[in-house]
């Protein structure tokens, strides 16, 4: 039994390792290259070819198409395609606060016409809201408490509702409708650029509202008309660089009563 098995080549045993490697399978093992390996190739090359593997971070995987841009309807209900109007720090918004005091402190839409912005729109609104709401409800206190001590006071949410229509709905539809009228008597304005500079002539009324609040029927007359004044003249000093060379002096105009107005409005409603 020992020389029946003792006879058998050790090379065709399992596991065994051929004692002698011919010249030619050296070379070829050798000269055998290890396929690239990598985590944004793999599995690696194989005779030449290369599956799908792992896609870098950068690259779209195969068979993906890009998804086309959503047409001009879908992006008005877009919250990203308004982002782009709330890019601006704290220096560019109280520049501009500032120039709404100063109606002949040059033209305001040479200012804001490499980057409109609606944060005026949203924040002064907001703000005039809050302000008209809660100190028309202290100014009636006041008078109250003035003419009859023993009265009793109740704040009027109805200031509220008044507050947020007045308010609102003037800062959107009045600067829709100029838009409108420019383009039909053929000018050509931003309606982004009618809805930042009307945002921003409301700012006047924030701190003209405190001082409505003095219980002086004369003084708060005074103050209202001009802070209204000085509104409107933002407003048609600004509107005055679109129609130089045109017929659309009545558009000027029009615009500063409308923003006397309003002035007139708060004063009679909140502050009567």
């Amino acid at each position: 039994m020992d020389e029946y098995y003792g006879n058998i080549p050790s090379s065709h045993l399992l596991g065994s390792v051929p004692a002698v490697v011919t010249e030619e399978k050296a070379k070829t093992i050798l000269n055998y290259e290890v396929p690239e390996e990598n985590m944004q190739n793999f599995p690696p090359y194989i005779n030449g070819a290369s599956g799908r593997g792992y896609q870098t971070l950068g690259s779209p995987p195969e068979g993906f198409e890009q998804q086309p841009p959503p047409n001009n309807w879908k992006g008005v209900f877009s919250i990203s395609s308004y982002m782009q109007y709330f890019n601006v720090d704290t220096d560019i918004v109280v520049n501009r606060l500032m120039s709404s005091f100063y109606p002949i402190g040059g033209d305001f839409f040479s200012k804001i016409d490499a980057n409109p912005d609606l944060y005026g729109l949203v924040w002064v609104s907001t703000t005039l809201i809050f302000v008209l709401a809660s100190l028309g409800n202290l100014a009636t206190y006041l008078i109250e408490k003035r003419t009859d001590n023993k009265s009793s006071w109740s704040f009027d949410v109805g200031y509220v509702n008044a507050a947020v229509f007045s308010v609102y709905g003037y800062a959107i539809v009045v600067p829709l409708a100029f838009y409108f009228l420019f383009r039909y008597l053929g000018s050509n304005p931003k309606l982004i650029q009618f809805w930042c500079m009307w945002g921003y002539s409301l700012f006047i009324f924030v701190p003209s509202s405190f001082l409505l609040v003095i219980p002086v029927e004369a003084f708060r007359w005074i103050f209202i008309l001009v802070a209204g004044v000085d509104s409107g003249m933002f407003v048609a000093m600004s509107l005055k660089t679109l129609v130089e060379g045109n017929d659309l002096a009545i558009m000027v105009v029009a615009a500063f009563f409308l923003q006397l107005a309003l002035a007139i409005f708060f004063k009679v409603w909140f502050f009567h």
